[in-house]
């Protein structure tokens, strides 16, 4: 290393060894990309199911979030390594298509890793175990297929959509309070959503737990000409995203017409949606035809604080919801949000794909009876593979019963054995204590989109991880 200058005397400092990297080839590559995997699926996988434990994470300006929303736990924290972020990438797909199982599908994306290994040791090939991988996984989202039952529901039964948002909303924070939670997404998603073409706009629902903004005072001319404008073409309100001092304000209301500043971006689309208004960028583009139309703007104020908030109803076209989210503390409220995102996610996945899987684990536990069995229709190499991934889908419960405090190994045997006796897929791990490992009776419930493409994000990602076969990283100075 050498310091050096520039022609215009700026220092910059040469590195003699700047060629030298350093470099992992073959089952070296492997075992350590494996091994960065199994260490992301490794903190995850004590957040999974009703019992699982929080994480305390705190940012570089000292902000505490506490969660056990795999999404957000991989989100927020500091990883360098690459396989490492191809596991928070995973997490990330998981929460954008389907928004609920994303700490499931990095604990499975981890059994799988581990499982791999072991045959990596054994000689076989990794193209060999990927395609092994590939075939369990068709035959798990094939199998998932035929053990699913549809769920009714309508605007007036809405119970089957509660108790699946229930299960979603067991393994939060919040989970005392599952059942008003469950009733709000489920009544705030069928408020927006369109049955007949199966589809939900979830920009349509704001989770609101802001304060309210401090007006500023912001200088603007010509104010009477703008008032008279809106005067002109008959608007009896106006809401303006952005603020306007307390002279414009003086003046509006001297003319009766009363306005509401600082309304955010979000807010202001929403109020367009539920009026049938539009938004004006600019006063002469103002027109009669543009106004929207409500039959009552109220504000009430409400809690200790007294906060105030403005209500719009009687709106032309109301399928735009609010959910107000009121707590002890920051920490709390934002996991409210979060978990609350998940049972919305919920709820819109069942209203685009009715199936649903129990939970408890059984989907996994009767998955891994179909695949192991399976396996024995290929002769090749890659029914080593199919049978590790029945293992893989082993950790699931395994998990689930570790974190419930039961014995996690005599408790999985128990319950296969009960599944394969009694040809019931419904059994899982009572991880609640109830007295009955049947998921029916607990109406334990998960939807079949989202255990489906679970096992086959986990999959996709661990066969990228594996064909993997040569790391080569700068040296570090």
């Amino acid at each position: 290393m050498a310091l050096a200058f520039d022609e215009y005397g700026r220092p910059f400092i040469i590195l003699k060894e700047q060629e030298q990297k350093s470099r992992l080839r073959g089952l070296d590559a492997q075992k350590a990309n494996i091994s960065a995997g199994k260490a992301v699926a490794r903190i995850l996988r004590t957040s999974l199911g009703p019992k699982g434990m929080d994480k305390m994470l705190q940012s570089p300006d000292g902000d505490v979030t506490i969660t056990n929303d795999g999404a957000t736990i991989l989100e927020q924290m500091d990883v360098d390594n690459q396989i490492a972020k191809l596991m928070v990438e995973l997490s990330r797909s998981q929460d954008y298509e389907i928004g609920d199982g994303t700490t499931g599908v990095v604990v499975m994306a981890g059994a799988l890793l581990e499982q791999a290994e072991k045959l990596l040791e054994r000689g076989i090939h990794p193209i060999r175990v990927a395609e092994g991988y590939e075939m369990a996984s068709r035959i798990a989202v094939d199998h998932l297929e035929h053990i699913s039952q549809k769920f009714d529901f309508s605007l007036t039964n809405m119970e089957s959509l509660v108790q699946t948002c229930m299960t979603t909303l067991s393994s939060k924070i919040v989970n005392r309070c599952k059942r008003v939670l469950a009733e709000i997404a489920v009544k705030a998603v069928l408020a927006v959503a369109d049955l007949e073409r199966k589809d939900v706009n979830l920009d349509l629902i704001k989770v609101e737990v802001e304060k309210f903004q401090t007006l500023r005072q912001q200088e603007q001319k010509y104010f009477d000409d703008m008032v008279q404008k809106c005067k002109d073409v008959g608007a009896t309100l106006v809401i303006c995203q952005w603020g306007f001092d307390d002279e414009a304000n003086h003046l509006l209301m001297h003319r009766n017409l009363p306005a509401v500043r600082w309304v955010g971006g979000v807010e202001l689309e929403l109020i367009a949606i539920a009026t049938g208004g539009r938004i004006v960028p600019r006063f002469q583009e103002l027109t009669p035809e543009k106004l929207g139309k409500a039959g009552l703007v109220r504000e009430k104020s409400f809690g200790t604080t007294k906060d105030r908030m403005l209500y719009i109803e009687q709106c032309a076209n109301s399928r735009a919801v609010t959910i107000f989210i009121r707590g002890g503390n920051k920490m709390m409220i934002e996991e409210t949000k979060r978990s609350i995102h998940d049972a919305l996610c919920v709820a819109r996945n069942l209203i685009r794909n009715n199936s649903i899987v129990y939970g408890g684990g059984s989907a996994e536990i009767s998955c891994s009876i179909a695949v192991e069995a399976a396996a024995d229709r290929y002769p090749g190499v890659e029914q080593y593979a199919i049978r590790s991934f029945a293992d893989a889908l082993d950790s699931i419960p395994m998990a689930l019963a570790e974190n419930s405090g039961l014995q996690p190994i005599d408790t999985l045997t128990v319950v296969k054995a009960q599944q394969i006796k009694e040809n019931n897929p419904h059994c899982g791990i009572d991880c609640n204590d109830v007295g009955t490992n049947d998921m029916r009776e607990q109406n334990v419930f998960e939807t079949l989109i989202g255990k489906q493409q679970q096992i086959l994000l986990a999959t996709q990602v661990v066969k990228m991880i594996l064909k993997i076969d040569d790391v080569i990283s700068p040296s570090e100075y």
